[in-house]
């Protein structure tokens, strides 16, 4: 990447910056800017960034704003309230998110009968997490009840690090599909690469979180290096697990969930710094999304990859959703709201980007370009729709307040709140 291309990016943040309190609660998110501006610079019209989908440093980038923020998402939480508590998040991760990576590998069985069938699982997987993020006013409007806007958040957290070894696996295995002679020992690499990530992920939050308990329990840690450490954690597991031939966003997310529960509230005050640093490099990656994978993604266009992306944001999404919240008393107003928001953006983009770097998979053009246009299509019609919708549903909340009952209930999510911030 050229001095150019860093002044360009630099540039588009700038702007950005200027006008964000202006663009706040309006149909115009932060993803939709940046995935515009790399695609007006890219290669496609003004041709003044160069990128291409396999570039390391867009991988490495991309990879890396995963794993700050899955540390961060999985540090807030709280892992026993979260334990004990029926909620939102349960039913959505527990129940919807399998049944929508089944739901989604049956239709592109059907609509790309060139993959192999556990290239359709591993497309299924990759566009199964949300990102909050683009739809934000859904989670930061507090006019909306606590159970959806923090239910919506904690799977957007979770799902990503849910999804990991899941993909992991689906790749394994189409891997096997494709060499079935294969002895098998692609199912012994994963095992311990999940088993490598976990136990390093493990002892770096272990040695980190004893550390700082200690030195600011004897007063010793500046308030401003204590935002440094979970970024040093974070990247520290994420580093060495890769080095060591695990999956560094496996390492992250168990950090972070070990990180949070030793130091508990103060983890939570820790990573603001962290989560924000995730939001801006979150803010490149959809640049670079825009000049590099949708260029290429719009050239290989069919109505089968336009068919798929948007029964991935409607019926995949929506039906599993609904079955989950069945006997919730959730009104189908509710259930509709919580479907239809369910955003595909960061996770879906690192996780493409890996089966491009790492699995040689045949189908892998093809996974790709659906990923690319289920992006492309949820980045703005989830941007577009979320303030317009929450008013409305907002609306019919204060309207019905005296009859509802899921909706309305006193329920603390197991995750610990701040003041809400607008998030990329």
């Amino acid at each position: 990447m050229s001095g150019i291309d860093i002044a360009l990016i630099c540039g588009v943040l700038l702007a950005y910056a200027l006008l964000s309190r202006r663009l706040a609660g309006r149909p115009i998110t932060a993803p939709m800017v940046f995935v515009t501006a790399g695609f007006v610079i890219g290669p496609r019209l003004l041709d003044l960034f160069q990128a291409n989908v396999g570039s390391a440093d867009i991988r490495l980038l991309a990879e890396l704003t995963l794993a700050l923020m899955l540390f961060s998402d999985a540090a807030a939480l709280d892992t026993r309230r979260l334990a004990r508590e029926a909620s939102l998040p349960a039913r959505l991760l527990g129940l919807a998110l399998p049944l929508s990576i089944v739901l989604g590998t049956a239709l592109a069985v059907v609509f790309f009968p060139d993959l192999l069938f556990f290239e359709a699982v591993a497309l299924a997987v990759l566009l199964a997490p949300t990102d909050a993020a683009l739809g934000q006013t859904v989670v930061s409007d507090t006019r909306l009840p606590s159970p959806v806007r923090q239910g919506l958040n904690v799977e957007s957290g979770l799902n990503d690090g849910v999804c990991v070894p899941l993909l992991l696996a689906a790749i394994a295995f189409a891997e096997l599909e494709e060499a079935p002679n294969f002895d098998g020992q692609v199912l012994v690499d994963l095992v311990e690469e999940v088993a490598i990530a976990s136990a390093i992920g493990v002892v770096v939050a272990v040695i980190v979180a004893t550390l700082s308990k200690a030195s600011i329990r004897q007063g010793w840690m500046e308030e401003s290096w204590g935002q440094i450490v979970p970024l040093i954690a974070a990247a520290t597991a994420y580093a060495m697990t890769v080095e060591a031939g695990g999956s560094g966003f496996i390492a992250s997310f168990a950090a972070g969930m070990l990180y949070g529960r030793m130091l508990g509230e103060t983890a939570h005050q820790s990573t603001e710094l962290t989560e924000d640093l995730g939001q801006l490099l979150a803010g490149v990656t959809f640049l670079l999304f825009g000049a590099a994978m949708l260029d290429r993604g719009l050239s290989e266009i069919d109505l089968q990859i336009v068919g798929y992306a948007i029964l991935s944001l409607t019926v995949v999404r929506m039906v599993p959703v609904a079955i989950s919240l069945i006997r919730s008393g959730a009104k189908r107003e509710t259930v509709a709201f919580a479907g239809w928001f369910g955003p595909r953006g960061l996770a879906t983009i690192v996780f493409a980007l890996t089966i491009v770097d790492e699995s040689g998979l045949e189908g892998t053009r093809r996974i790709v370009d659906v990923a690319t246009l289920t992006v492309l299509f949820s980045v703005f019609a989830h941007g577009l729709t979320a303030p317009w919708l929450t008013g409305r549903y907002a609306r019919w909340l204060s309207a019905n307040r005296d009859r509802l009952t899921f909706e309305t209930e006193p329920v603390e999510i197991g995750v610990r709140t701040r003041p809400p911030r607008h998030r990329i």
